[in-house]
């Protein structure tokens, strides 16, 4: 009888498999529990799409969801009580292992255990927020990857300028509320490289509708004027706004996440968040068969990508250089 239609024959009785040969340590043992805490709303394409690409590096390592494994998800959707709420949840239910998005979900889950593992994609600096002792050797019950670079600030300039040649006045939205380091994580890349590009460097802190609204409203006073929205969990949640204020008032804005691109806002660069997600089921997977997060290195994204809306640039009067065009992953027309 082949090994698979054996397992299928007997599946009912998996979940009493403790003591399986060691032989076959390879095959997952048992039913085991995976918690996860997203950053958007269940509906959300972008966020389905990231959870989807985890869920499948689970299975191509041979972790089923409903047989081998169960996965318990929670959507945060980027309100902070209910985020907090959920991780409290996900840990009242001791499961081997909890795989949080980023910065916002991994803080919470961070204070409500120090013992469950936890696997996280985007907390930007985890030595600096006493998550990990080092990249290297993290020394605790939380690993992960990292998604952005300070040095990322510099780069979004650059090409903010490119695509936008005439502005002299660029302002970072940051929440200093729920972004990494109050806000300052990217504050000195982002000065050094206006400085080098001639650009006058503003810091704009925005903790709800009306203070997005202000900042962009203002930008809008002047031709020159253009912004980067430091990505997180409190961006994604007002992208609409962002973007349509941007569009109103035609100034020129580069994200670090596709999503906003996608949604209609000018062009985004940053890592691939549905490939580190799904390479972020590689460490969950070595967890469940023993390995400790203490013992796994923090690992950076691999793959990064370049998005344009060029329906968007065409409504903002912008003529798209050919370099551009040529580097990007991505061109939504």
């Amino acid at each position: 009888m082949r090994r698979r239609a054996f397992i299928t024959l007997i599946g009912g009785a998996a979940a009493s498999w403790a003591s399986w040969p060691a032989a076959l340590n390879a095959q997952p043992v048992g039913v085991r529990r995976v918690g996860a805490l997203m950053d958007t709303d269940a509906d959300d394409p972008e966020g389905l799409e990231r959870y989807a690409a985890f869920r499948r590096g689970l299975q191509e390592l041979g972790w089923t969801d409903g047989r081998t494994v169960r996965i318990d998800v929670r959507w945060g959707g980027g309100d902070a009580a209910r985020t907090r709420a959920y991780a409290a949840e996900l840990v009242s239910l001791k499961p081997d292992v909890i795989y949080a998005f980023a910065n916002a979900q991994l803080a919470p889950l961070s204070q409500e255990t120090r013992t469950i593992p936890l696997v996280f994609v985007g907390a930007s600096d985890p030595v600096g927020a006493g998550y990990v002792a080092s990249f290297a050797h993290p020394g605790g019950n939380i690993t992960g990857f990292t998604l952005f670079e300070a040095s990322m600030a510099g780069k979004w300039l650059a090409q903010l300028k490119e695509i936008a040649p005439a502005i002299a006045r660029v302002a970072l939205l940051v929440n200093p509320d729920t972004a990494i380091m109050r806000g300052t994580f990217y504050t000195r890349e982002f000065a050094a490289a206006a400085d080098t590009l001639k650009v006058e460097p503003v810091t704009a802190a925005v903790r709800d509708a009306a203070e997005i609204e202000t900042a962009i409203t203002a930008l809008g006073q002047r031709p020159d004027g253009g912004f980067i929205v430091a990505p997180d969990t409190f961006a994604n949640v007002h992208r609409e706004l962002i973007i349509a204020l941007a569009a109103r008032h035609r100034v020129p804005a580069i994200y670090g996440q596709r999503q906003f691109p996608v949604t209609g806002g000018l062009f985004s660069y940053g890592p691939d968040l549905s490939d580190t997600s799904y390479r972020a089921a590689a460490y969950v997977d070595r967890i469940l068969r023993g390995e400790k997060a203490a013992e796994l290195p923090v690992q950076a994204p691999t793959k990064f990508e370049l998005v344009i809306n060029m329906k968007t640039a065409k409504a903002m009067g912008l003529d798209v250089p050919p370099t551009l065009l040529a580097r990007a992953d991505e061109v939504i027309e």
